[in-house]
């Protein structure tokens, strides 16, 4: 899949994980909300998906932009609203395939620092007061678009496929940045896992919950479908059963043996 293409995915693992449940009015076309159920109880489904008819030209290939932003939040918070006084708090999922925060001088100038923080905090918001939150990555998951939706669930799943990546910058950019030629960038990282693009370096630094093959993650079969959605009630059992609603459990890795000591010196000498 070319960076230059819209990518169809969001859209596609929404429809085929709500069974084709309808689309919740009043969020705009690149920001689609779905409530529907997983296994046995209710879910809240959000995708961003390409709008090529994006008002905000920069935000028009998947991009998360200023709209985006504050949609997601809007999204979600509406959730933790509604199930304040409830004692079961409703899972929150995010369908990820985005292509990165839309970079342009309107979204400088509006704010889009504001907007993509709000996303990310009505996430981390509804993890916190109890809602399960799960990431799935049928796609791409790339920079601040990534940390806006998605990246603050109690699980991540990705989708185990050569089109599923998360970085914090696209190739190209990257490439630019290093005075590296694509080919040349693609060499280097596959010989350090933070940097790669692939997914398996990605999960190889614990931040994955499951890894997950599938026959065509851009036309997911039946057996796809219910491979996905088995994990994703596995998940929400997982995280039910508990009783952190935090993400210390990402530093289990052993790539990131250094990062949980530097995060225990600091509570030792915090106290």
């Amino acid at each position: 899949m070319s960076t230059q293409q819209l990518s169809a995915r969001g859209a596609v693992w929404l429809d085929a994980l709500t069974n084709s449940a309808p689309l919740r009015q009043g969020f705009p076309p690149s920001v689609r909300v779905v409530d529907a159920r997983l296994g046995e109880s209710p879910a809240r489904y959000i995708a961003v998906v390409p709008d090529p008819d994006n008002p905000f030209a920069r935000a028009r290939r998947g991009e998360i932009g200023l709209i985006e932003g504050w949609e997601l939040a809007r999204a979600v918070r509406e959730v933790v609203d509604a199930d304040a006084a409830h004692d079961g708090k409703r899972a929150i999922v995010a369908i990820i395939d985005v292509a990165s925060q839309a970079y342009g001088r309107r979204e400088e100038a509006y704010g889009i620092h504001q907007a993509l923080a709000g996303a990310a905090d009505a996430y981390a918001s509804a993890r916190l007061a109890g809602h399960p939150v799960i990431g799935l990555i049928v796609g791409r998951a790339m920079s601040g678009a990534f940390l806006a939706h998605g990246y603050q669930a109690n699980r991540l799943i990705a989708l185990a496929d050569s089109q599923v990546m998360v970085h914090a910058m696209g190739k190209e950019s990257a490439a630019r940045i290093t005075l590296r030629s694509v080919a040349d960038l693609e060499a280097f990282t596959a010989q350090v896992p933070p940097m790669a693009y692939d997914i398996d370096n990605y999960a190889s630094l614990g931040l994955l919950w499951k890894l997950l093959t599938v026959s065509n993650a851009d036309a997911p079969s039946g057996a796809d479908q219910a491979s996905i959605e088995t994990t994703l009630r596995e998940a929400l059992d997982d995280i039910r059963t508990d009783p952190s609603r935090g993400l210390a459990g990402r530093l289990a890795s052993p790539h990131r043996a250094a990062s949980a000591t530097v995060r225990q010196k600091l509570r030792e000498q915090w106290r």
